[in-house]
């Protein structure tokens, strides 16, 4: 079994580096970064910042999926029929919308390792510290911040909804579950659709703050090598281009999506 796995990660880092857009056969720097401060190799800082552009990138696709569907169970929450419902929803958004990204990154990011370090304590354990791994830490404090803006979106789509829809779907004898399915979410991602985009934005912006608890994305990666070649100009230079590039192919894809959307509304 472990030969299998050992299969597969090899097989997994053939594929990431041939898709590389840095330093992959046809990467940029492997093409125009020889002889540079940006070769890919021990000569330079490419696969570096190559490794930095995969972290950004996982960190972002990761966080996206999870907040989504953290952000539509607490829109769902926020428009419950029961109090309490309605109350803690209320209060996940005002907190984690209030509190600073950095501020909320450090509070699950250490927080996490003080409260498994307790209960294990309280349960007899005596082995080293428990430390959480900083890439899950990163995606979980950005999955929250990101969910409790994607909520309050959602929220506005379901408001915008008219009631009559659901009272459509009870008329046709379809169970709530099915209705919401069926009748109500095509709409609503149609409505939510521009929000959600610009929360996209900046969640990929927001990715950098990972860098703060040493996970190696673009900006702690150009940020040790600007301590080592002391060239703060360039290697920031080069950071701000991958970040707007990530921004540009995300506004390509995302008009896209808006394009099919409209299509599908039309075809209904």
């Amino acid at each position: 079994m472990s030969g299998l796995f050992s299969a597969l990660g090899s097989f997994w880092s053939w594929i990431v580096h041939i898709f590389d857009p840095l330093c992959g056969p046809v990467g940029i720097f492997t093409w125009l970064g020889q002889s540079t401060i940006l070769a890919c190799g021990d000569t330079g800082w490419g696969d570096e910042i190559a490794l930095g552009l995969q972290v950004t990138v996982s960190v972002a696709i990761v966080t996206l999926p999870i907040g989504l569907a953290i952000g539509f169970l607490v829109a769902l929450g926020q428009q419950s029929e029961e109090k309490p419902l309605r109350l803690a929803a209320g209060i996940y958004t005002t907190i984690f919308r209030g509190l600073p990204e950095l501020l909320t990154l450090f509070i699950i990011y250490y927080g996490m390792q003080m409260l498994i370090q307790s209960l294990l304590t309280f349960v007899g354990y005596d082995g080293p510290p428990i430390e959480i791994n900083a890439f899950l830490a990163g995606v979980i404090a950005l999955s929250v911040v990101f969910s409790a803006y994607c909520s309050e979106v959602l929220l506005s789509a379901f408001h915008a909804i008219p009631k009559g829809q659901y009272e459509a779907g009870d008329a046709l004898g379809l169970h709530r579950g099915r209705t919401l399915r069926l009748i109500i979410l095509p709409q609503l991602v149609r409505i939510a659709l521009p929000g959600l985009t610009n929360l996209w934005m900046v969640l990929l912006k927001d990715t950098s703050y990972v860098s703060i608890i040493s996970l190696a994305d673009i900006l702690r990666q150009t940020s040790v090598a600007v301590r080592v070649t002391k060239e703060p100009f360039f290697f920031y230079g080069v950071a701000c281009c991958l970040y707007l590039v990530l921004a540009i192919l995300s506004s390509f894809l995302l008009v896209y999506v808006e394009r099919w959307a409209k299509r599908s509304e039309v075809r209904r």
